[in-house]
C-alpha cells in the first residue's frame, strides 16, 4: 500500500503540479462591433421630422413651384407680378391691420387679466378655472365660433336685442358692425386673448419675489418695480407673443369665412376663391398668394423664436 502511494507521488512530482480546477474554454475570436451610423436619438424624432417634411416642408414647395411656374410648366414671373394689383395690396393691407389689432388687443388684454390672476391674490380656484377655459377657448374657432358671434351680437344677435329693447341702445345704429373690420378683430380677440394668458403666465410666474422684495426694500414702489424690473424682463417674451399672435391671426380663415363670407377681402378669403372658386380661379396666383402668407407668417414665428429664447435666459 505504502508503495503504491509513493509511486504515486513519484509520477505526480515527474509529471508536474495536477491542475484541479475547470478547463479553461478556447478563447473565442473576437468579431468587429457594427454600430449604426444613425444616432439613436433619431429614431425618437423620427415621426416628427416625417410630419414636418409631409405638411410643412412637401406644401411650401409645391406654392414654390405653382407660384414660379405657370399651367404648361413653363418658368414664369406672371403670379408674382400680379401679387402688386390694387385688389390684392388691399387684401394684405386688411389682413395685416386684422392681425396687428387682434394681436395687439390680446396681447394687452391678455396680460392684464394673467397679471391679476397671478400677482393679485386672487384664489387658486378662480386661476385654475381661468387657465382651463384659456386652453379650450384658444382653439375655439371656425364655424362655431363664428356663429355664437352672430347669435350673440349679430343684427339679431341675444345682445344686441338686449341693448335695444331693455335699455335702447342699438348697437347698430351707433356705427357697430359684426362684418367689419373691427367686427372681425372682436371675433379674433375670442381665441388670441386665451393663447396669451397661456404663454405669458409661465413668464410671470418666473419673476422671482426677491427682486419685488429688493425693490421693496431700497424704496421703489410698485409701479417703480414694474417700469424698470418687471416690464422689461418680460418684454423679450412680450414681443415674441405678439408675433405669435400675429401670425395666428394672419392665417385664420375658417372663422373669416364663416363670419362675413366675401364682404371683408382678406388674403385667406381671396386666396380660397383663386383656389376653389369658380369665378376667380387661377391656382398660380392663389400659390402665390399663399407663398406671401408663409413668407409672413414665417418671419413672425422666426421672431417669436429670437424672443422667446431671449427671453429664457431672464428667467432662468
Amino acid at each position: 500500500m505504502s508503495s503504491n502511494m509513493e509511486d504515486a507521488s513519484s509520477l505526480a512530482t515527474k509529471s508536474g503540479p495536477v491542475s484541479t480546477g475547470p478547463a479553461l474554454a478556447p478563447t473565442p475570436i473576437a468579431r468587429r462591433g457594427f454600430s449604426l451610423p444613425i444616432p439613436a436619438g433619431l429614431f425618437s424624432v423620427g415621426p416628427f421630422i416625417i410630419f414636418s417634411v409631409m405638411f410643412l416642408l412637401l406644401p411650401t414647395l409645391y406654392l414654390i413651384g405653382g407660384a414660379f411656374f405657370d399651367a404648361e410648366g413653363h418658368l414664369t414671373l406672371k403670379n408674382i407680378i400680379a401679387l402688386g394689383s390694387p385688389q390684392i395690396l388691399g387684401a394684405y393691407s386688411i389682413s395685416l391691420r386684422v392681425s396687428a389689432a387682434s394681436a395687439i388687443l390680446g396681447m394687452l388684454i391678455g396680460l392684464g387679466l394673467t397679471l391679476a390672476l397671478i400677482r393679485g391674490g386672487l384664489p387658486s380656484g378662480v386661476r385654475s378655472a381661468v387657465m382651463t377655459f384659456s386652453g379650450v377657448a384658444s382653439n375655439f374657432a371656425g364655424v362655431p365660433l363664428a356663429f355664437a358671434f352672430i347669435a350673440t351680437v349679430g343684427r339679431l344677435g341675444l345682445v344686441t336685442v338686449v341693448l335695444k329693447t331693455v335699455f335702447g341702445f342699438d348697437i347698430y345704429s351707433a356705427g357697430f358692425n359684426l362684418l367689419s373690420f373691427w367686427g372681425l378683430t372682436l371675433t379674433y380677440l375670442y381665441f388670441q386673448i386665451p393663447l396669451m394668458i397661456l404663454i405669458v403666465a409661465p413668464a410671470i410666474d418666473g419673476l422671482k419675489k426677491e427682486w419685488g422684495e429688493a425693490a421693496s426694500t431700497l424704496g421703489a414702489t410698485r409701479w417703480q418695480f414694474w417700469r424698470y424690473i418687471g416690464l422689461p424682463v418680460l418684454w423679450p417674451n412680450l414681443l415674441g407673443t405678439l408675433s405669435l399672435l400675429f401670425a395666428n391671426s394672419f392665417g385664420a380663415i375658417a372663422t373669416a369665412y364663416a363670419l362675413t363670407g366675401s364682404s371683408l377681402n382678406i388674403v385667406p378669403i381671396l386666396l380660397y376663391a383663386q383656389i376653389r372658386g369658380d369665378v376667380l380661379h387661377d391656382q398660380g396666383l392663389g400659390a402665390a398668394l399663399a407663398l406671401g402668407m408663409v413668407l409672413i407668417t414665417g418671419v413672425a414665428n422666426v421672431i417669436y423664436l429670437v424672443f422667446r429664447a431671449r427671453a429664457e435666459r431672464w428667467l432662468k
